[in-house]
């Protein structure tokens, strides 16, 4: 393994062997503003990909631009800003007419009550779909919206689809004038889906990139004074709107918000935080009171294999942070 470079946060020689057995590729930890620990298993920071993490970089471009006013408001029905006239799409909507009533917020915080099969499953299907709006909306409504929650990342991608609409430009343009170039976040790569970028998983950023969101977000979307993200809609991202997966186990997940997870204090260990998750163990946590981020990256070796890097968080990095 290559040395760690350490800015006051240690890793001891046994801590390092077990990030090793974990799978752990990258650790970077910063708080009030300055770097306090950051390690690679190549010894650089090069752009990997954060999976799922890029779920919440989308919320903060979707705030962004109700914030520009691009988009009314999360209370608008998604088919406001999608070509319901294209055959494929107009097709899909007209099997069942609630479909048209999904609002914004039902896709952020995974309520669509589209069928969706537990853990995504039909995500490799909509990758190689050649209409993927129509896919998504194509599915039956197994359930009335906004009633259950279901992890969907096709309803990340009409997001996705509906935002470039509504900015009249693609995803990764609108990102770089408007988030990761005012945050200095690159280099950043985005993947394609048929018709546009991936919204729900094509992300790859370096460690540093993807922590300057997190100490964002702990800023109430402020960054060196300059509002980025509205701050009522940080802080309506994070707050959990659903018990979402809770209660799965091991506790790789939490509550849901506006496509972020959260961590309540009084329903699981810790203080509150809220954090970005990708496939088999990408994090990205952010702790406001301790003006505190962290992420963490993992080889993916299955969903449940990421608690291991939770347990690196919470037992190892958690209790350093808290003692300053």
């Amino acid at each position: 393994m290559q040395a760690m470079e350490s800015k006051e946060l240690r890793l001891e020689e046994d801590e390092l062997g077990l990030l090793q057995d974990w799978g752990i590729k990258g650790v970077h930890v910063e708080q009030a503003g300055r770097e306090r620990l950051h390690w690679s298993a190549d010894g650089e920071d090069r752009p990997a990909a954060v999976l799922s993490c890029t779920k919440s970089v989308l919320s903060a471009l979707i705030g962004i631009a109700i914030g520009q006013r691009l988009i009314g408001g999360e209370e608008d029905p998604i088919v406001a800003y999608l070509d319901v006239e294209e055959p494929g799409l107009a097709e899909a909507l007209r099997d069942d007419p609630r479909k048209r009533s999904i609002t914004i917020a039902q896709l952020l915080n995974m309520t669509s009550g589209l069928d969706w099969p537990d853990f995504d499953k039909p995500y490799r299907e909509l990758k190689r779909a050649e209409n993927p709006a129509s896919f998504v909306l194509g599915r039956p409504l197994a359930h009335e919206p906004g009633a259950v929650f279901a992890y969907n990342t096709g309803g990340s991608q009409l997001l996705a689809i509906a935002l470039e609409r509504a900015c009249g430009r693609s995803l990764s343009t609108f990102a770089r004038r408007h988030l990761f170039g005012p945050l200095g976040a690159g280099p950043v790569r985005w993947s394609r889906l048929a018709g546009g970028q991936e919204g729900g998983a094509g992300l790859s950023m370096t460690m540093r990139g993807l922590a300057k969101l997190g100490r964002l977000y702990a800023q109430g979307g402020r960054w060196q004074g300059e509002q980025i993200v509205p701050q009522e809609w940080v802080e309506a991202s994070v707050k959990p709107r659903h018990k979402g997966l809770l209660h799965y186990e091991p506790q790789v997940y939490g509550c849901y918000g506006y496509h972020w997870w959260v961590s309540p204090q009084d329903k699981q260990p810790g203080p509150n935080y809220f954090f970005a998750f990708g496939y088999g163990g990408q994090y990205l946590f952010v702790v406001p009171e301790l003006e505190a981020v962290a992420v963490v990256r993992k080889r993916p070796e299955g969903r449940n294999k990421a608690i291991l890097s939770r347990q690196l968080f919470e037992r190892h990095l958690l209790p350093a942070l808290r003692d300053g």
